[in-house]
């Protein structure tokens, strides 16, 4: 890692034979069998583990994924020595006040991608120049592009 402090540009790159291995690797899991109820008291359904498999190995677009994020302005930078990934949208509002957005565990950053324009340009969606806000949107250490902590205690506090 460079220079503890320092924000560095990032993008999402993601290689084909990476994408590629990731499918095979959901479409060589195991499943569990069949639940004995209909409901859901004896956890996730087959059929649902059935349906997220094959959406994430046949209809999941990676790349217009990787085109939304790519279309913000991403960074990384160290914090107590973790590989942190953000993005970074200053409002055009001049007033707009600093807020930084976390996802929830497990999750990521795309969760909150729809936020943003309405969030950092309110005039374009409805709301007045008084609304918005600079957004930092991180991905938690150990999830999305943020590197894993090599430690204990990195908790919401942190």
């Amino acid at each position: 890692m460079s220079g503890e402090t320092e924000i560095r540009p990032f993008r999402v790159d993601m290689p084909d034979d990476a994408i590629a291995d990731l499918r095979r690797r959901i479409a060589a899991t195991r499943l569990p069998s069949q639940e004995l109820v209909a409901d859901r008291s004896q956890g996730v359904q087959l059929a649902t583990i059935q349906e997220l498999a094959r959406y994430w190995t046949t209809e999941y677009d990676w790349r217009a994924c990787e085109a939304r994020l790519n279309a913000l302005p991403q960074f990384k930078t160290g914090i107590d020595g973790v590989d942190v990934h953000f993005i970074h949208v200053k409002s055009r509002h001049e007033n707009a006040l600093p807020l930084i957005m976390t996802h929830g565990w497990p999750g990521s950053v795309i969760e909150l991608l729809e936020t943003v324009g309405p969030l950092t340009d309110p005039t374009a969606h409805g709301g007045s120049a008084g609304d918005a806000f600079h957004l930092v949107v991180p991905s938690i250490p150990g999830y999305g592009f943020s590197a894993e902590p090599t430690e204990l205690g990195w908790y919401a506090g942190r």
